[in-house]
């Protein structure tokens, strides 16, 4: 976030150095438009657009389980100028679902900030009969309906993506999985019966759930969300490997400086700081939880464990 040419050779910076930009900021996304990730960075270049005198832009690098945007990630210079907005899953969980790589997530990635996280829901549409109202009755039903039983994700890999194939794994169903390009689409397919279920973020789920069109059967936190106290947990019903939580993260190019990586980071902690900000995501079932690099970094290595044994326990892996 530090891109004046010459203006910073060291760690120990003024607050107003960071926000006195000449030049955009850019940040990269590696979704479609309108997708999660796209709309907390947006939210957050509202937050971030005054402080720079260029702006700020949202380049949307849509593809390839995220590796065209951390492809451009590579390419930029690391001076702060480009940062990536994804979900965590980049630094946790693809390391080890896919068998090859673009990227190194320990040398290409640093970072920064969690932008956002929330609890994932598991939902079901018209596809599945109505009287099917909690995660057993609807493993039962899958059960009897192996065909039928498909579930949707906003794309192969994904949190969403993992927590059903797990939780089909574990009630040993073979059940389709369709990937679609971020969770809009996919909802449509549900509302329409298409689908038999969809795990996304909640916050994409519960208007749906409240207006009786789809039924939310579990939720992913350890504990129920305060956004949807009517619906169980995962662990609740006796799912306790389901206790996820979907985060999206800031990463600046991994030959960034200490003092680049500083000053991103306090950039991005005022921002997350910020009420409006806060209401926004809110609304979206989300929490801004900007944290430090340290406490991001111990995070991806946490989960890099679990997700290490899932892999390795259940074989699933992606090409």
């Amino acid at each position: 976030f530090l891109h004046a040419a010459g203006a910073l050779t060291a760690s120990a910076v003024a607050p107003r150095a960071a926000w006195a930009q000449a030049a955009p900021l850019r940040i990269l996304c590696p979704t479609t438009p309108g997708s999660i990730p796209d709309t907390i960075a947006r939210r957050y270049a509202e937050q971030l657009g005054p402080r720079y005198a260029g702006g700020v832009i949202v380049e949307n690098r849509p593809g390839a389980a995220g590796q065209i945007a951390i492809g451009a990630l590579k390419q930029a210079a690391p001076d702060g100028a480009t940062v990536l907005l994804a979900a965590g899953a980049i630094a946790t969980v693809y390391p080890y679902l896919y068998a090859k790589l673009g990227y190194d997530p320990a040398a290409d990635l640093k970072p920064v900030a969690v932008a956002a996280e929330a609890t994932l829901a598991l939902a079901v549409g018209p596809a599945v009969p109505d009287n099917v109202r909690s995660l057993g009755e609807f493993i039962a039903w899958a059960r009897g309906n192996a065909t039928l039983a498909n579930f949707g994700s906003p794309g192969a890999g994904t949190l969403p993506h993992m927590v059903s194939a797990l939780l089909f794994r574990q009630a040993k169903i073979d059940a389709q999985h369709v990937a679609y390009a971020g969770g809009p689409p996919a909802i449509v397919d549900l509302l329409g019966g298409r689908l038999a279920c969809l795990a996304l973020p909640e916050g994409l789920l519960r208007p749906h759930h409240a207006a009786g069109k789809l039924r939310v059967l579990a939720t992913s936190g350890a504990a129920r969300s305060a956004f949807m106290p009517d619906v169980p947990t995962f662990v609740e019903q006796g799912h306790p490997k389901l206790a996820i939580r979907e985060w999206f993260g800031f990463f600046l190019p991994g030959a960034a400086s200490p003092a680049v990586l500083g000053n991103a980071s306090q950039a991005l902690r005022a921002a997350a700081e910020n009420k409006a900000l806060g209401t926004v995501l809110g609304d979206m079932g989300m929490l801004a939880n900007a944290g430090t690099p340290a406490a991001t970094s111990e995070r991806i290595a946490t989960e890099q464990r679990y997700w290490r044994e899932v892999v390795a326990t259940t074989g699933i892996r992606l090409e």
